[in-house]
């Protein structure tokens, strides 16, 4: 099986390459410096599996160029890399997120999407954690490699063709993880460096992000 993984040079990418690799499928990588052509670039694969740029300021629209492209190039099989929570109107990327799903849902693909959690490698628990937001409210925290164990179970098994799956590897509060590696952990101020990013601080402060691990556990044979 010959995957395409679009954005595949960033750390979810690697990811999912790795694990389509370990079980035996071939992976390839595409970034947008990779083609000049993308409906040539896809030519010849069986499936892809679908990362957009991080923070995209039109992500619909890139989900929209691509999904014509795979389309044009007879790739049938795309799994969408989303989020969890994706309808939140208080988090833009979130919602962008959302319209994207919308149209994936409508391709005429053979279509799965994944709706992850906030990775637990985004914490640097090596030392001292500072965030911009509660220490005490819930996460539904995903390790990268589960992620891409996920993302290569629904792109070579039978079965996950119109399904949607939120996953997380546990659900902590980040006091917990930094208690857990023994580190001291503090909230600070909002370094403000992007709107959408401040804007989902806020809604972390309050909500959190909770995410169910039962999905990624049956995905993985773990329950």
């Amino acid at each position: 099986m010959r995957v395409a993984v679009l954005g595949g040079h960033g750390k979810t990418g690697r990811a999912v390459v790795a694990a389509l690799t370990a079980r035996g499928a071939t992976a390839v990588p595409l970034g947008r410096a990779d083609w000049t052509d993308l409906v040539a670039a896809l030519s010849g694969f069986d499936a892809a599996y679908v990362i957009a740029p991080n923070l995209h300021p039109d992500e619909p629209g890139y989900v929209s160029a691509v999904l014509a492209a795979l389309t044009r190039a007879d790739v049938g099989r795309v799994v969408y890399h989303s989020v969890a929570a994706p309808y939140s109107p208080a988090m833009p990327h979130h919602l962008g997120k959302a319209r994207s799903e919308d149209l994936v849902r409508r391709s005429g693909l053979d279509w799965t999407i994944l709706q992850p959690g906030a990775y637990l490698q985004n914490l640097d628990l090596s030392g001292p954690v500072e965030v911009p937001y509660s220490l005490d409210v819930p996460f539904g925290f995903l390790d990268l490699a589960d992620l891409g164990r996920a993302a290569a179970a629904v792109l070579t098994e039978a079965g996950h063709g119109g399904a949607t799956y939120e996953l997380a590897t546990r659900l902590a509060t980040v006091r917990e993880l930094a208690d857990e590696a023994g580190v001291a952990v503090t909230e600070v101020p909002d370094p403000e460096t992007h709107p959408w990013l401040s804007a989902m601080f806020a809604y972390y402060d309050q909500h959190g992000l909770p995410v169910g691990t039962r999905p990624l556990e049956c995905l993985l044979g773990r329950g």
